[in-house]
């Protein structure tokens, strides 16, 4: 008989359209409001996020700021940064040029300020330049700094039979080239159910994992549910497994040598993406040298049973 377990801190009420609780990329998938915000919840916001927006941002700010400044360049006169003027749309570009000058402290020399207003916003510039610039070196080095588990999951969750039984299990393997210390997973099942109100409620189980935990990982590892009758999913046929509103949540934590500590990460399966009746390719083999080479590309490779 499965026993549910506690709430882990993602509630118990449900509806049937509720979306899944952790995204592909380990993050909860919930919306705030009237969260706090400021300096440190922004910082906190611009380390987390990819490397592509974090450019984004960087870049719409550094254009925004030079457009601001060049339009107050315009407004007291071109003129006065040392530039002849010319058409509404020349003036501007000089402008936005010689911002970009002064808030980089870069200065060619071709421009410069001619009077106190012109000198006074210059410097002004100049300062909001410099601590610009020192946020974003520390953002830089809080992204490169902050400890991230890479770890590769498989795309599918895959059902197959497994000692004269069934068993549900998924890959994983870590991206980088260097080795995974004291390992450990932990899986809950989520699953939304009908209650006695004629509601839905998530129950929460944890699922009893082959091996939960290994000693080190520099290959592939599967990790294994078997279906025994204390499972959850014991009660399931196949055809009701695939129409199931629930989700696996999964944790794992190693340590990790370069940053010297322990490191976690989070991903979630659903229902969707369980495949019935496959087995996972092997990711590795041996070179004619005798060497173990892993194949990144295979970690979710599947065939048929």
């Amino acid at each position: 008989m499965a026993k549910k377990v506690q709430d882990p801190g993602l509630g118990e009420d449900a509806i049937t359209t509720a979306k899944r609780i952790v995204n592909k990329d380990g993050s909860f998938n919930i919306k705030h409001l009237h969260g706090k915000t400021g300096i440190s919840a922004l910082y906190a916001y611009l380390v987390d996020i990819s490397w592509t927006r974090f450019f984004c941002f960087v870049f719409l700010a550094y254009f925004i700021l030079n457009l601001f400044f060049a339009t107050i360049y315009v407004f007291i006169g071109v003129e006065y940064i040392s530039v002849e003027p010319q058409t509404f749309i020349v003036d501007f570009v000089n402008a936005f040029f010689f911002s970009s000058q002064t808030i980089t402290t870069l200065g060619y020399g071709a421009m410069a300020p001619t009077s106190l207003i012109a000198g006074v916003v210059s410097s002004f510039q100049a300062l909001v330049g410099l601590l610009s610039f020192s946020f974003v070196t520390g953002l830089l080095y809080g992204r490169f700094s902050k400890p991230k588990a890479l770890i590769q999951f498989s795309e599918n969750i895959i059902w197959r039979d497994f000692n004269d039984g069934k068993a549900l299990m998924f890959r994983l393997m870590n991206s980088k080239t260097d080795v995974m210390i004291n390992p450990r997973v932990t899986v809950t099942l989520a699953i939304t159910e009908m209650d006695n109100n004629e509601g839905y409620q998530r129950n929460f189980y944890q699922l009893k994992l082959e091996r939960d935990h290994i000693t080190y990982l520099p290959t592939t590892w599967t990790l294994v549910h078997e279906i025994t009758e204390d499972s959850p999913l014991h009660k399931f046929t196949e055809e009701q497994l695939k129409t199931l509103n629930g989700e696996f949540l999964i944790m794992v934590s190693y340590y990790d040598e370069a940053f010297n500590e322990e490191v976690y990460r989070l991903h979630s399966y659903t229902f969707e993406e369980l495949l019935m009746n496959v087995a996972f390719e092997k990711a590795f083999y041996f070179d004619e040298d005798g060497y173990t080479v892993l194949d990144h590309r295979k970690i979710s490779h599947t065939e048929k049973m």
